[in-house]
């Protein structure tokens, strides 16, 4: 049996991610480019803090540790990063610490890439340049503005 993955064993980058998520508890960030396979700080993403003004929700418990095992859903999103070379997470949304879903935005160029998004639409518009296809969900005369 293969030892779980910690925090320790990622990149710097990779946890400074997984401490964003932590950090921000309720919420998204928006705008993470990812560049050879890594998340880039630089720009600087948007981060969104969803505060209940009614209850404590408190911070994960691994918030406070130096490190430990990671859990299901950021190993998903660690396997996500590793199959993309270069893409725009346009929004992360975080729930108690954990990224629970993504909407990611990345040119496709070929066979490897559309398995990624193999369960939209694949259209290419006409008023972006060529080498761009966007994504879309729903009938083909759907196209981005």
């Amino acid at each position: 049996m293969p030892k779980p993955l910690r925090l320790s064993n990622l990149s710097p980058a990779r946890k400074a991610l997984v401490r964003l998520c932590e950090t921000i508890n309720h919420g998204s960030i928006e705008n993470l480019e990812v560049r050879h396979s890594e998340p880039m700080f630089d720009p600087i993403p948007v981060a969104l803090k969803d505060l209940k003004l009614d209850s404590d929700e408190g911070s994960r418990p691994e918030f406070i540790l130096a490190d430990f095992v990671l859990s299901a859903e950021v190993l998903r999103l660690m396997d996500l990063l590793d199959e993309i070379d270069c893409g725009t997470f346009r929004r992360i949304e975080v729930r108690a610490g954990i990224p629970r879903r993504i909407l990611l935005e990345s040119p496709i160029r070929g066979r490897a890439d559309t398995r990624l998004f193999s369960h939209f639409r694949v259209i290419t518009s006409s008023k972006r340049p060529p080498s761009r296809s966007w994504l879309l969900l729903g009938t083909p005369d759907r196209r981005p503005a």
